[in-house]
């Protein structure tokens, strides 16, 4: 049962390695470059979105439910029953809540790959080093780790093309374990009640 939580912290956001990863940049062509500036800009212009999202464990095992993002630094996975979890980012901090065993863990957002995805300003440079830049038909994936610490997890931008658009992404922990998330009925735009991205523990409260 306790395998469940920790399996949720390392699928979606990886904890961070023991031992210092070796980083390795991408080789760009001035062509590649200029759409990773492009992608850049797109980024940085994405301040919110909704949508739903299909999850695959490194086990194959397959959740469902509804993202929130809002920039910067919050987001929520809100699981579709019968799954017990939750994810809420928010106050510079990622929350896991597992119902089932009222287990919460906290991780900060410097913490975790999907924390490069939540910053005021998004970096695909810098800071930020692209480890690889694969063009597929009709999609980009870009794998991008911090600079100073790889081994605190790698998050893969998944991308359609044209229109450019953020479908989804993947997250290799420490270990090597890849989770994937697709999303689907993405609505851009729009801002959200706090309160999604603020978690109260129900114990609090009995």
């Amino acid at each position: 049962m306790k395998r469940r939580t920790l399996c949720l912290s390392m699928l979606l956001l990886a904890l961070p390695a023991m031992a210092q990863a070796q980083l390795h940049a991408a080789v760009l062509s001035d062509a590649d470059q200029a759409i990773l500036d492009r992608v850049g800009t797109y980024l940085n212009a994405l301040r919110s979105l909704k949508g739903r999202f299909l999850q695959i464990g490194p086990d194959g095992k397959t959740t469902q439910g509804t993202v929130w993002l809002e920039r910067p630094g919050r987001m929520r996975f809100q699981y579709d029953p019968p799954s017990p979890l939750l994810l809420v980012a928010g106050h510079g901090t990622v929350t896991f809540y597992d119902s089932q065993l009222d287990q919460v863990s906290n991780l900060s957002i410097t913490q975790t790959p999907l924390g490069l995805l939540l910053g005021d300003t998004i970096l695909l440079s810098g800071d930020v080093t692209v480890t690889d830049f694969e063009k597929l038909p009709g999609r980009l994936q870009i794998t991008l780790v911090r600079t100073k610490s790889p081994g605190d997890g790698s998050l893969t931008l998944d991308l359609n093309i044209d229109p450019l658009a953020l479908v989804g992404w993947s997250v290799v922990d420490a270990q090597g374990q890849e989770t994937r998330l697709r999303m689907s009925n993405i609505q851009l735009g729009g801002s959200f009640d706090s309160a999604l991205f603020t978690f109260t523990d129900p114990g609090d409260s009995k």
